[in-house]
């Protein structure tokens, strides 16, 4: 049990954290945060626990998700970097082809926004037009537009 100085309710532990109450359930469901008994009818967590829970935190601002944190959290340590960069990298790959995908996206939006400035009289709008089509013709425009 945390020494009595250093003890947070629950609230206040999400509150030092700028996280929900429920978000603090939620890890402490998946794993992530321990549960520490209950004393006097309440539970009270210590510096550790919020330390552990603002990791969680800016590992998921830097894109990893709750079960590479689970990961991480077991190297915390620091001692196994090997381990730490393979998780890492994997990340930054998933990172690097989401980026690609909002390119291609993007590169798509202006050359439809282009082809609707084009096209004011026309009837049909080419954006419309573009959302209700296939995937595969949208997808087929969109390389087109970046040639």
């Amino acid at each position: 049990m945390p020494d009595r100085r250093d003890a947070l309710t629950i609230g206040a532990l999400a509150a030092a954290a700028e996280v929900g109450v429920e978000t603090v359930r939620y890890y402490q469901r998946r794993g992530l945060l321990a549960v520490p008994p209950a004393g006097a009818g309440y539970r009270h967590y210590g510096a550790d626990a919020l330390a552990r829970l603002r990791f969680i935190r800016r590992a998921q601002s830097l894109g990893f998700t709750l079960e590479e944190i689970a990961g991480l959290l077991q190297l915390q340590d620091g001692t196994d970097r090997k381990s730490v960069r393979r998780i890492a990298r994997a990340r930054l790959a998933q990172l690097r082809s989401r980026i690609d995908d909002m390119q291609r996206m993007a590169r798509t939006l202006e050359h439809l926004v282009h082809e609707c400035e084009r096209a004011a009289r026309s009837p049909r709008c080419p954006i419309i037009a573009s959302i209700e089509s296939p995937p595969e013709d949208t997808a087929r425009r969109g390389r087109g537009a970046a040639a």
